[in-house]
């Protein structure tokens, strides 16, 4: 069961995880939050919680985004102390002997096992769900269990059906979009692994286009939450042009989990080279926020890239999340290679708001292409070594910057965003902390004068 707590309002919908009836579940639960009278949330607090009843038991999981995920939770004592009794346990099951009977499993004859190729024809040829196959009854037949898929196999399936699904919803958004200042498309884009992701643009109809803008959204969100924001630089001139990095939306990958942000810094280098030989003889700028600006930050510190980028813009960049303790940062590595995928549900136990707007958080959270689990160990890890490797690498940052960051921002350092102000050797470059506000820039109720302000240091760059 979804529970949002809005001080004492208590808004309950469904939220199962993504399946065939996204619509349907999204319409109801913000049918629920409609009634809901006016909160003032400048001087209250706001408690957003997903509680998730499995076998009489309760799992609280945060519902955040943005580049920490609780970083610092994800790497305090608590959970490292868990950690540690998972993997003794682990080697004392590797160590303790123990027989194996041989497993027999029972099969109906005249059936047929779905080949992954199908599924993944699927996706790539209409992003549409694969359909469940009608069990064939037949005589029990028993056979040995090593002809039998492993559970890995399974769970690939699992995995690339899960992906099918959220690529479907990406695609429907996209083609519901009737505006009438802004032709909106998607595409898909195959990367140098053969990773395929969900790339969206949006076009002007009725103005001239000065510029192009490649646009990277923050950990755990994606490239549709920016739509009004992209429809807002169309009306002043500029064709937008977004990415679901890898695990995000409607691309490839488990979702949220990101194996190395390297491979996401390269998608990024070769989408933007994508976009400038489409669009050849106009200024290309890049917008990134939170994860998405540190990415987007390590991409133009390629010569290459940065000779051929007329600025960047970042909301609340991911440039200094640190562990909570110095050790923590040689153990994550080691960690992150032993167990990627594990998730810490402590590191969720504290989610930070990331919005002062009721219906910003409403509309988030209850968004399916939105991940609100518990981060990962390997995700966490990464963003770590991103961190770490531009703060070693701020002076080597010339291209021209507009950096805003909200001074209560919890999520992400507001001081890391003016360390970079400080040690970055542009010419041009400006900084704005902007006093209360929070993560999410453009989901604050100050959004209007922060969009603005972006378009105006567009327009003297353009």
């Amino acid at each position: 069961m979804f529970c949002l707590t809005i001080q004492n309002l208590h808004i309950i919908s469904v939220n199962s995880g993504i399946s065939h009836n996204f619509e349907a579940k999204r319409r109801w639960k913000l049918k629920q939050v409609r009634n809901l009278n006016p909160l003032n949330f400048a001087s209250k607090r706001v408690e957003l919680m997903a509680v998730i009843n499995s076998k009489g038991h309760e799992t609280t999981v945060m519902l955040t985004s943005g580049a920490s995920g609780r970083i610092n939770a994800l790497f305090s004592i608590r959970a490292w102390r868990s950690l540690l009794m998972i993997v003794n346990a682990f080697f004392l099951l590797l160590l303790l002997p123990f027989r194996r009977r041989k497993a027999v499993v029972a099969m109906a004859t005249g059936g047929s096992q779905g080949g992954g190729a199908g599924v993944g024809q699927g996706i790539i040829g209409s992003g549409k769900e694969e359909k469940q196959m009608e069990k064939k009854s037949g005589a029990v037949v028993r056979v040995p269990a090593a002809m039998v898929p492993r559970k890995s196999s399974a769970m690939a399936v699992a995995g690339t059906n899960q992906v099918a699904a959220r690529r479907s919803l990406a695609i429907k958004r996209v083609m519901q979009d009737d505006g009438k200042e802004s032709v909106r498309e998607f595409s898909l884009f195959a990367t140098a692994r053969g990773d395929t992701l969900f790339t969206q643009s949006w076009t002007p109809i009725s103005v001239k286009v000065r510029g192009v803008v490649v646009l990277l959204h923050g950990l755990n969100e994606h490239s549709g939450r920016y739509s009004d924001f992209a429809k807002q630089l169309n009306a002043n001139g500029y064709k937008v042009y977004g990415m679901d990095w890898i695990g995000h939306g409607g691309s490839d990958g488990l979702h949220a989990y990101v194996h190395s942000l390297d491979d996401a810094v390269s998608d990024t280098k070769l989408f933007i080279k994508k976009v400038l030989a489409d669009n050849p003889g106009v200024p290309c700028f890049c917008f990134g926020h939170s994860t998405g600006a540190a990415i987007i930050l390590k991409a133009v510190l390629d010569p290459e890239v940065k000779a051929r980028v007329a600025g960047v813009v970042m909301t609340s960049p991911a440039v200094g999340v640190q562990p909570s303790h110095p050790i923590f940062a040689v153990l994550a590595p080691v960690f992150s290679f032993l167990l990627p995928r594990y998730q810490f549900s402590a590191a969720n136990k504290r989610g930070s708001i990331v919005s002062r707007d009721p219906e910003a958080l409403v509309a988030k959270y209850s968004d399916p292409l939105v991940f609100t689990g518990s981060i990962r160990i390997r995700t966490g890890y990464e963003i770590l070594r991103i961190g770490t490797h531009l703060q070693q690498n701020l002076h080597k940052v010339t291209v021209p910057f507009l950096v805003l960051h909200g001074s209560a921002d919890s999520v992400t350092d507001p001081q890391a965003s003016q360390k970079l102000y400080e040690m970055a050797t542009s010419t041009d470059k400006t900084i704005r902390l902007l006093d209360g506000l929070l993560h999410d820039l453009l989901f604050e109720p100050e959004k209007e004068e922060i969009v603005q302000e972006i378009i105006q240091w567009l327009n003297q760059r353009s």
